[in-house]
């Protein structure tokens, strides 16, 4: 029975401990990524008509760093825009602030919550 010489070994246990390593950085990568998730719930005045809502919607969403949502599909509109969520996950103080300033010109919008994905757990 032949011996396989130590270069050979060694080679081997240092491209498996390469592929693991790249494993486990590209999981951390996609675990941060998750954790990363910011939203802006806006709150509606009771009685705001949905016509409304998706005009707060369209109106807010072409700021910068700012992207409304996708709406539910397969639920009624007035349930999928009971509150109209914005990702706001590359958003700056700034941009929050402009978001905000937007949000105000409408009369029917009761306020604003920034969730990011650690409030889930």
């Amino acid at each position: 029975m032949r011996v396989l010489p130590r270069v050979v070994v060694r080679a081997v246990g240092l491209a498996l401990a390469g592929a693991l390593g790249l494993l486990a950085v590209t999981g951390c990568s996609q675990f941060d990524k998750a954790l990363g998730q910011r939203q802006a719930m806006v709150a509606f005045k009771a009685g705001t008509p949905v016509s409304v809502r998706l005009r707060v919607r369209a109106a807010c969403a072409g700021l910068p760093n700012v992207r409304a949502a996708p709406i539910p599909s397969g639920v009624p509109l007035t349930s999928a825009l009971a509150e109209v969520v914005y990702q706001v996950s590359n958003a700056s103080d700034a941009d929050i602030a402009r978001l905000q300033e937007c949000l105000a010109r409408f009369p029917s919008v009761q306020g604003m919550n920034l969730l990011d994905s650690s409030d889930y757990s």
